[in-house]
């Protein structure tokens, strides 16, 4: 029989590198970018920055994100609307 080894730790997308998308053709049309950017931060990895919050409102109900990651952000964004 097969042994199986797991390592003990998981490393989740430090950086995240698109080489299928012309970003300074993307950059043009700059609600086009900045879907894009907020579906790949949300999506693969923020690489040390903020999700600007006025932005991910704003592009909610177009944003193809990761269903559970939505539901949390959901959760965070009605929090933070509940308590102002």
């Amino acid at each position: 029989m097969g042994r199986v080894l797991f390592s003990s730790e998981i490393w989740y997308n430090g950086i995240m590198y698109n080489w299928s998308v012309d970003e300074t053709k993307l950059k043009q049309n700059k609600e086009k970018h900045a879907i894009w950017k907020l579906e790949q931060m949300v999506n693969f990895g923020l690489g040390g920055k903020k999700l600007k919050e006025k932005e991910l409102r704003k592009y909610w109900d177009i944003l193809h994100i990761d269903p559970a990651r939505k539901r949390f952000l959901g959760l965070l964004l009605d929090a933070k609307r509940d308590t102002h």
